[in-house]
């Protein structure tokens, strides 16, 4: 399935794909938060990991640089592997979906992993899309950067990407 021909998606539907995104992509984090924290105090109680003599999990984690980097970066990649994953499998996220938006490779295709990666890590949080505002052909800063590109679908090629989700 190919959308080469759909035009390029503007800044405005962007940004409010990217509100649906960011709310999805906090309750991935807080998620991901807590189910780290709650293998930390495991390990904790397990005594795999020194108590320091402090007497609560979030006191020990919070005073070891090293676990709450470990932490964060637990946290962060559970945020970039959705967005990856949604743009490798379907070329939409949630947030994508509702405002008919597809990431996609310029010739239409569907991203791979790593394009998915370099596409995530060029897009600063989504405030690359504000580079929008200075480009001609409707390419943000990490859509050229990564070879991508975010197109406006229409009502039909929309359900047609949800027919087959639902077909897998």
């Amino acid at each position: 399935m190919s959308f080469a021909n759909a035009p390029r998606a503007g800044l405005g539907r962007r940004m409010a794909a990217w509100v649906y995104d960011f709310m999805v992509a906090l309750a991935v984090y807080m998620l991901a938060g807590s189910l780290l924290f709650g293998l930390f105090a495991a390990l904790l109680s397990f005594g795999l990991i020194d108590d320091q003599g402090l007497p609560h999990a979030s006191d020990v984690l919070q005073a070891s640089v090293l676990w709450s980097a470990l932490n964060e970066l637990g946290k962060l990649s559970a945020v970039i592997a959705l967005f990856v994953w949604s743009w490798s499998r379907s070329g939409q996220t949630l947030g994508m979906r509702a405002w008919r938006l597809r990431v996609q490779r310029r010739d239409g295709g569907l991203m791979g992993i790593k394009q998915g990666l370099y596409r995530v890590l060029y897009a600063f949080g989504g405030l690359a899309n504000l580079s929008l505002l200075w480009d001609d052909d409707g390419l943000a800063m990490h859509d050229r950067l990564s070879g991508s590109e975010v197109v406006q679908l229409s009502l039909e090629q929309n359900r047609e990407i949800m027919e087959r989700r639902k077909g897998r």
